[in-house]
C-alpha cells in the first residue's frame, strides 16, 4: 500500500475514533449522529461555494453506488445500534467486524483486486485483533462464544451489520474509481442526511431533536469538521488503495480508541484490548510493507 494512501486512511481512523468519542459524550445517540451529518453536510455546502471547479455531473452508475453506499451505511448504524443495545458487547462487537472477511473476497471477485501474501497475513492480523478486542480472555470458550449464539437476535443483528457494511464498502470503492472522491463524499453525505431525516420523522423521535441541539450545541458544531475529515480522507485513501486493504487498515481506529480511553477518559484496559490493538497495528504495518 502506498504511503499517501496509508496516511489518508490512518488519519480517517483517528477522526473516526474522535467522533465516536463525541457520540459517547452525547445524550440522544441517534439524534446526535443525525446532527453530526447535518453539520458535516452544511460544512461541505459552504466549501462547495468556494471551489473553483464546477460540480461534475455524476454518471448513472455514480448515483447508483452512492445510493447503495448511503443506504448500507445507514442500515449498518441501525443494526449495530440494535446489536449493542440488546446484546452483550463481547458477543456482538466481534461479529460486527466480519465485514473485514467479506470485503477482501468482494474486492478479489468483483473488482479483480490482487492480494499479496504479506497483504493477506496483514488482513488476518487485523481481523484477529478486531475480533478479540471486546473478548474477556483468550480462552477457546470466549473465542467461540459469539459463534455459539447465532440464534440470538442481537448476534444476528451484528452479523447483518458486518455484511451490510462490506457491501457499502464495495459501493464506496466503485464510486471513487471514476469520480472525484470529494464530490462522491458530498453526494454520499447528503443522501445519508436525507435517509436519516426520514427515520427521525417517526413519532418516537418527536420532541427529541431540538433538546439535543440545546444540550450539546458545541459538541455538534465541532463534530461536523471531525466527521467530514473522517469521511473525506477515507475516500481519498480508498481511491488510491485496494478496498481489500483499506477497510482493514481503518481498524487502526481501535488503537486510537484505546489511547483516547487511557489518556482522556481515564479508562482501564486489560491485557486483551492491549494485545488486540497491537495485533491490529502489526496487521496495518504488514499491509503497508507487504501489501
Amino acid at each position: 500500500m502506498e504511503t499517501i494512501a496509508l496516511f489518508f486512511i490512518v488519519f480517517s481512523a483517528l477522526m473516526h475514533a474522535l467522533w465516536n468519542l463525541q457520540v459517547k459524550q452525547s445524550g440522544d445517540k441517534t439524534v446526535f449522529i443525525w446532527w453530526m451529518f447535518v453539520a458535516s453536510g452544511f460544512l461541505m455546502n459552504v466549501v462547495m461555494v468556494f471551489l473553483p471547479e464546477p460540480f461534475p455531473v455524476p454518471h448513472a452508475l455514480t448515483w447508483l453506488w452512492a445510493i447503495i453506499g448511503a443506504t448500507c451505511f445507514v442500515l449498518y448504524h441501525l443494526f449495530n445500534g440494535i446489536a449493542y443495545r440488546q446484546g452483550d458487547l463481547s458477543l456482538t462487537y466481534p461479529l460486527a467486524q466480519t465485514s473485514m472477511i467479506y470485503v477482501p473476497l468482494w474486492g478479489v471477485f468483483f473488482l479483480h483486486e490482487q492480494l499479496t501474501v504479506g497483504g493477506v497475513i496483514g488482513v488476518l492480523c487485523v481481523v484477529a485483533g478486531a475480533y478479540c478486542v471486546q473478548l474477556p480472555d483468550f480462552s477457546l470458550h470466549s473465542i467461540l462464544r459469539p459463534l455459539r449464539n447465532l440464534s440470538n437476535p442481537s448476534v444476528r443483528a451484528a452479523l447483518a451489520a458486518g455484511f451490510i457494511y462490506s457491501i457499502g464498502s464495495i459501493a464506496d470503492k466503485s464510486g471513487v474509481m471514476d469520480y472525484s472522491p470529494f464530490f462522491f463524499t458530498y453526494i454520499l453525505v447528503m443522501m445519508m442526511v436525507v435517509i436519516m431525516s426520514l427515520n427521525l420523522c417517526r413519532n418516537r423521535y418527536r420532541g427529541r431533536i431540538l433538546p439535543e441541539w440545546r444540550q450539546h450545541k458545541r459538541l455538534i458544531l465541532s463534530s461536523g469538521p471531525i466527521m467530514l475529515g473522517s469521511f473525506l480522507t477515507f475516500r481519498y485513501g480508498l481511491s488510491l488503495a485496494p478496498v481489500s486493504y483499506a477497510v482493514p487498515v481503518r481498524q487502526v481506529n481501535v488503537l486510537f480508541g484505546v489511547l483516547i480511553g487511557l489518556l482522556f477518559l481515564r479508562e482501564s484496559y486489560g491485557r486483551m484490548r492491549v494485545t488486540a490493538a497491537c495485533l491490529i497495528l502489526l496487521g496495518v504495518l504488514t499491509i503497508h510493507l507487504g501489501g
